[in-house]
């Protein structure tokens, strides 16, 4: 049961309140940032919440159970607080949002309302609308692995263990050539294809996955992403971009020689065989399906 503080109480209790709601988040790399739909700056527990960020809350049910809740917090970017570049580089996914119901004539004056996580964040034009999940959608989440004919690890994590000094490119952009790709230098030492399915990564922390690699003349190359590029991308940027990999035992066999790492399971039938029917060409011995 929530105990609300004794002065705060008091202050409810009268005829007429002056609250209001804040938000503390704290981001991926650590950063805390705090925000109020007052229209004043506030400042307690040891944080400051900035009523230009234009935040503001949706309605919140509470439900008895381990159901999970959402709520939404709708805002607007600010070069001094939430930048459209932070947004799209993933800071704000799975942040910790915690909720403050204050008196803003007193700030001292406060109560924690609940602890949430950035869900699904959707933005239009110079604002945005970000999800806030309850712990409980945690409980939703699959845990420990599934079985998959493909590889789950990444190329070069701790599971993989490929080391990708070897796969490992820099170069400058060029130009850009539409919202999903660009020509770039540097790469010339590279196969045509090099590259595909691979990751690349710009100064600012950006990361951009990669959907084809094609060499051009003059030393020049193309890469074409999966998705738009998100912030600006000018000529004359650096970049260092990795190989990538198609999860299939093939690759991780003939390509990178490391099939004792795959994490995958090759053998598993996939929908195919389940769904087929006993032949008469076939063999029916009860031996393995792959030798």
């Amino acid at each position: 049961m929530r105990e609300v503080p004794q002065d705060l109480a008091a202050h409810l209790a009268g005829e007429a309140t002056t609250t209001c709601h804040c938000w503390r988040v704290t981001r991926r790399d650590g950063r805390v940032l705090g925000f109020t739909d007052h229209d004043h700056d506030l400042a307690f527990a040891g944080t400051s919440f900035l009523a230009a960020s234009s935040f503001s809350g949706s309605e919140v049910e509470a439900a008895t159970g381990l159901a999970a809740s959402t709520d939404e917090v709708a805002g607007g970017f600010s070069s001094e607080v939430i930048s459209e570049e932070d947004l799209a580089a993933g800071l704000y996914d799975g942040a910790r949002v915690e909720r403050y119901l204050d008196n803003w004539q007193a700030p001292e004056e406060h109560m924690l309302l609940d602890v949430r996580e950035v869900g699904e964040v959707t933005r239009s034009g110079a604002a945005f609308t970000a999800e806030l999940r309850s712990m409980a959608h945690r409980l939703a989440q699959p845990q420990g692995r599934v079985y998959n004919r493909r590889c789950d690890a990444e190329l070069g994590d701790g599971r993989c263990r490929v080391d990708l000094a070897g796969w490992t490119g820099s170069g400058t952009v060029v130009s850009v050539v539409d919202e999903s790709a660009i020509i770039a230098e540097g790469l010339d030492a590279f196969a045509d294809g090099f590259f595909r399915l691979g990751v690349m990564r710009l100064g600012d922390g950006r990361r951009v996955d990669v959907e084809a690699h094609r060499r051009l003349a003059e030393g020049r190359a193309e890469l074409r992403f999966w998705l738009p590029l998100e912030g600006r991308l000018e000529a004359g940027q650096s970049f260092t971009i990795s190989a990538g990999c198609d999860k299939t035992f093939a690759t991780c066999k003939s390509r990178f020689a490391n099939q004792l790492n795959f994490r995958g399971f090759p053998h598993v039938p996939g929908s195919d065989f389940a769904y087929s029917y006993a032949a008469g060409e076939g063999r029916h011995d009860g031996g393995p399906i792959f030798p």
